[in-house]
């Protein structure tokens, strides 16, 4: 099981989750099985509201899930589609957020519980 999340800095697994997807400074992969791990530049964080392309800089990446603070419901629909499902993260850690997913304790985030705009948790 591959994971992204979200994070606000490059810091392995101490990086802090974002709040919200498309924005984020940097992407964490964790590879459950393996324990490794591998850090993405977002170079499309800054960007207008609903036009995010973050799938972009996971090209290729073959993840299984998004663990993230929030998502909007076309970036789920999108996830979805390509067979991949999204999570709404704890606050914390990449450390304590895989800690948590690997229990079962994360909402899975859905068309329905999506934010309908950015900052939204």
């Amino acid at each position: 099981m591959r994971l992204c999340i979200p994070t606000e800095t490059n810091e392995g697994k101490n990086a802090r989750v974002f709040g919200h997807f498309g924005s984020a400074p940097y992407f964490t992969i964790v590879d459950i099985e393996k324990d490794s791990l591998e850090t993405i530049d977002n170079a499309n964080q800054h960007h207008a509201h609903g036009m995010c392309q973050p799938m972009h800089a996971l090209t290729g990446k073959s993840i299984d899930a998004v663990v993230t603070g929030g998502m909007g419901a076309r970036a789920v629909q999108g996830l979805n589609q390509s067979g991949i499902k999204a999570y709404r993260a704890i606050p914390g850690t990449v450390a304590e957020i895989v800690s948590q997913f690997t229990k079962g304790g994360l909402e899975e985030i859905t068309v329905q519980n999506a934010c309908v705009r950015h900052g939204c948790h």
